[in-house]
């Protein structure tokens, strides 16, 4: 049995699960969010606690069993506390600002870089460090795609560092040219 799967999902006071069609329907304080269950594992609700179970030892489902337990955890996690990733930037005349929900970027381009956020992600600057970006909300995919997605504006380069980086990401640094 899987390791991850077998462990049953603690559901915290204030949070509540429940099973719609083959969505199950996690809310709490910070918001609610859906976590689709396939059909090849069973997901039952009990008092405090969510059990997810798989039908057989076959590869593709004990795969899907420690993954839609793990889903299941990030979701109660997202409403209970949030998920959060802060980006560092790198560079003389790099710089970001917010606008409204939106983030402005200078980079080094001929002209700024706007992202706008998706739903329920909110993106601000580390009131401490302007160079900080800081990227809060409920769903752990959506948080790390727009943080993945900002990063690729500008990855790190080895031989200055400058860049977009995830804050505390060492960046391997190559020696220049030398001189004969």
């Amino acid at each position: 049995m899987s390791r991850i799967g077998k462990l049953p999902v603690a559901i915290p006071s204030g949070v509540t699960a429940s099973l719609v069609g083959s969505n199950l329907l996690v809310k709490g304080p910070k918001g609610d969010l859906s976590v689709p269950c396939h059909s090849k594992v069973n997901v039952t609700v009990e008092e405090k606690e969510v059990v997810v179970t798989r039908n057989s030892d076959l590869p593709e489902e004990r795969g899907l069993h420690g993954l839609t337990r793990t889903l299941i955890q990030n979701a109660v996690d997202g409403v209970t506390k949030g998920f959060e990733k802060r980006l560092e930037i790198v560079g003389v005349g790099y710089k970001a600002q917010v606008q409204g929900k939106d983030l402005n970027l200078s980079l080094g381009f001929s002209h700024p870089v706007v992202i706008k956020p998706m739903d329920g992600i909110v993106l601000s600057i580390d009131p401490g460090n302007k160079n900080i970006i800081v990227i809060s909300g409920i769903d752990k995919q959506a948080v790390g795609q727009i943080a993945a997605d900002i990063r690729k504006l500008r990855k790190p380069e080895p031989y200055k560092g400058k860049g977009i980086r995830y804050e505390g990401e060492y960046v391997r640094r190559k020696a220049g040219k030398s001189a004969k």
